[in-house]
């Protein structure tokens, strides 16, 4: 059978560009319009994208001076998106580290039912030390202490999840029966960090469970997505790195017992698209003199955890650890610092390029070269498909639905329409058994 191309719209304020809202193509009073995102998620739906998704963090940002900052919670915000779509999945961060398992299964829960099967819960362990100050902390948890709790929190996530059958429901009035008692199981859920008896107070949501998403790929966060993930949000910068980590993400997974054709590797792509290919670095080059170089390098000095802000802008980046050393996020920290040194970047250099994406792959060009990168990394063994990450909102969105996914569709690498109605049924992936389904309780 042939490969399906997945495309996911990563939507962010009025764009990924960190100057988005500086550039006369957006407005960013528009981060605090629901219209504003109910538009976009009907843009990516014309263009028959799999899903969207909502990033977030629990902190106001280090240079919130400089930057628009995030509005809304992004469940919320995707209920209210649920009901302005109809066809297209609903992707929300979340963090396991600064949350408890039974509340946000319930949300979870309640997100897929209010859209007929389309919620997908991207799982972070959270990397802004700053976090935890919102949180009675003094201190962020060590990088390998948030993905064991990170652990147990998925499987208990799961449970609560399967603690109604399918068939839990009864719903007759007569008989004055609303539900099932013996298909409805308290979890009694005893770990090292959390302890639950349930059962959730939400049924089985429609697709079983929501899609679930991983970011992350530090050796912690392979083996993690190893274990649970259906999808995977990646960056890496060259065919090369992408082609690794695909290969190691799918043996991993293969290691762990799961079928790695069963799990979508989305590299993050932030498109540049011009009618020529000297309008779209034109426009790049507009977006980067934009740039505010102290808020640039403030987030640098999170990304990395280390503090640049006395480094002088026209030298090379200073000497850092090893990024098992660090506790911010480690694949990203080991990404910008090999860019870095593999072109012999100054920080103003770097800051420019990480503006577009964050350690995103930019790729600035016409429809056609857009769609050139996407078919050789998905052809090529690097990608499942794309987290498309475009610099301006909605314009950039607007393009790349109207100009690079006719290309695709073309190629044979992308569908027409929607053959699905799930997020699940999107992505290939069967609806997962209840582990109190009778094929899930015969002895091995």
């Amino acid at each position: 059978m042939s490969r399906t191309l997945h495309l996911n719209a990563f939507l962010m304020g009025v764009g990924h560009h960190e100057a988005a809202w500086r550039h006369p193509r957006t407005d960013p009073r528009r981060i605090a319009d629901v219209r504003h995102f109910q538009e976009l998620a009907r843009i990516a739906e014309r263009g028959t994208l799999d899903s969207v998704f909502l990033a977030d963090g629990l902190a106001v940002g280090p240079a919130v001076r400089h930057n628009i900052q995030a509005v809304f919670e992004p469940l919320t915000l995707l209920a209210a998106l649920a009901t302005a779509t109809e066809h297209i999945g609903l992707i929300a961060t979340a963090s396991t580290t600064y949350n408890e398992p039974y509340n946000l299964a319930r949300k979870f829960a309640s997100l897929d039912h209010l859209s007929g099967g389309r919620a997908g819960w991207n799982i972070v362990t959270s990397a802004q030390p700053r976090e935890a100050w919102n949180f009675n902390l003094d201190e962020h948890p060590a990088h390998a202490d948030r993905y064991r709790r990170a652990a147990e929190f998925v499987d208990v996530a799961i449970k609560l999840w399967d603690s109604w059958e399918d068939d839990a429901l009864v719903l007759d009035p007569a008989a004055g029966i609303f539900a099932d008692t013996d298909r409805v199981h308290e979890v009694a859920h005893a770990g090292e960090t959390f302890t639950v008896r349930g059962p959730l107070n939400t049924p089985r949501p429609p697709q079983g469970r929501p899609l679930l998403v991983q970011a992350g790929s530090s050796a912690d966060g392979i083996a993690f997505a190893a274990r649970y993930a259906e999808a995977v949000f990646t960056a890496q910068q060259t065919l090369a790195d992408g082609q690794a980590f695909y290969a190691e993400l799918k043996r991993a997974t293969a290691a762990a017992g799961r079928d790695p054709d069963l799990v979508t590797v989305l590299p993050g792509i932030a498109p540049v698209i011009g009618g020529t290919e000297a309008e779209a670095h034109a426009l790049a080059a507009e977006l980067e003199a934009l740039i505010v170089p102290e808020h640039a390098l403030a987030q640098l000095s999170g990304m990395t955890g280390i503090d640049l802000s006395g480094y002088p802008l026209d030298g090379p980046l200073p000497d850092l650890p090893e990024a098992h050393t660090v506790q911010a996020h480690q694949s990203r920290y080991q990404l910008v610092v090999e860019l870095a040194r593999r072109e012999r970047l100054t920080l103003r250099q770097l800051i420019g390029r990480l503006g577009g994406g964050r350690g995103h792959r930019v790729v600035a060009g016409t429809p056609e070269q857009i769609a050139d990168q996407i078919e050789l990394w998905f052809t090529q063994g690097a990608a499942d498909g794309f987290n498309v990450m475009p610099p301006l909102l909605p314009s950039g969105l607007t393009d790349f639905v109207d100009q690079v996914v006719p290309l695709l569709r073309a190629r044979g690498l992308f569908r027409h329409e929607y053959t699905g109605r799930t997020l699940r049924e999107h992505y290939g992936l069967p609806r997962p058994a209840s582990s109190y389904a009778p094929s899930a309780l015969v002895p091995a």
